[in-house]
């Protein structure tokens, strides 16, 4: 599904050091229970990047199916053994 960038959600996910790419992958290679749905038309995705990291993305569908991110950031420690319990 395609994705919509600009400047506001790429320095708004930079600033918490993720990239568009990192954002995608977990989004598109997102594992049950995700992507939930977080309220107010916004879905949220935990999950793990190619290169290992973990984090979470927020976005909506604008329009849909375009998936416009929001938000991303890492994930804690305590979310990530949750990420990790649950991929087993």
């Amino acid at each position: 599904m395609p994705y919509r960038w600009n400047d506001w959600n790429r320095e708004h996910i930079d600033r918490h050091g993720i990239s568009e790419r990192q954002a995608e992958y977990v989004v598109d290679h997102a594992k049950r229970p995700f992507p939930q749905d977080a309220g107010d038309d916004k879905f949220i995705v935990k999950g793990q990047t190619r290169d290992g990291t973990f984090i979470q993305v927020v976005f909506v569908l604008d329009p849909p199916p375009t998936k416009y991110v929001i938000h991303a950031r890492p994930l804690t420690d305590k979310e990530k053994r949750q990420v990790r319990k649950r991929n087993r």
